[in-house]
């Protein structure tokens, strides 16, 4: 089965003389899609982007980060274990080399908060199911790793384990 995912893109970066040399046009880009807020794009910062939006490299990790948390909850449901609280700091490296580059890694660092201390051990091992389940991590030629933790939610608090 396929799946089509439509969207807007405009550049908003011409300053009356487009792209009439390096310095002379801005990268700042409007993403669109019917039924969802705006999203305001730019280049990263060393690229002459503007650091209060989001650049594409960031997006891309975004992805990844948040397929695998939706692919880990998927797998929690299967195998019976209560997520309470999930959260992630993610982090892409890329390399550039001349004008080009390429994404090296991304490490996804998932703090996984489940109700039974039982379960511990499976939740952690879930990552692994859950990456393969990733249509996004399927579909990068780069390793994307995982460094879990999982704690265990007691009277309202995560312990971690």
């Amino acid at each position: 089965m396929d799946h089509h995912y439509a969207l807007g893109l405009t550049w908003q970066g011409n300053r009356g003389t487009g792209t009439s040399g390096y310095r002379d046009y801005g990268r700042d880009v409007l993403v669109t899609a019917a039924g969802k807020p705006d999203l305001l794009g730019s280049a990263d910062v060393p690229f002459r982007g503007d650091e209060s939006r989001w650049n594409p490299e960031e997006l891309l990790v975004a992805a990844l980060s948040q397929c695998h948390l939706l692919s880990y909850l998927h797998s929690a449901v299967n195998h019976g274990i209560v997520v309470v609280d999930y959260a992630d700091t993610p982090v892409g490296t890329m390399s550039q080399v001349g004008q080009g580059g390429r994404f090296t890694s991304v490490v996804l660092r998932p703090r996984v908060t489940i109700t039974d201390p039982a379960q511990v051990e499976l939740a952690g091992s879930i990552h692994r199911e859950a990456s393969a389940n990733c249509f996004i991590a399927a579909s990068v030629g780069f390793p994307v790793t995982h460094e879990p933790v999982t704690l265990v939610a007691e009277g309202g608090q995560p312990r971690r384990h």
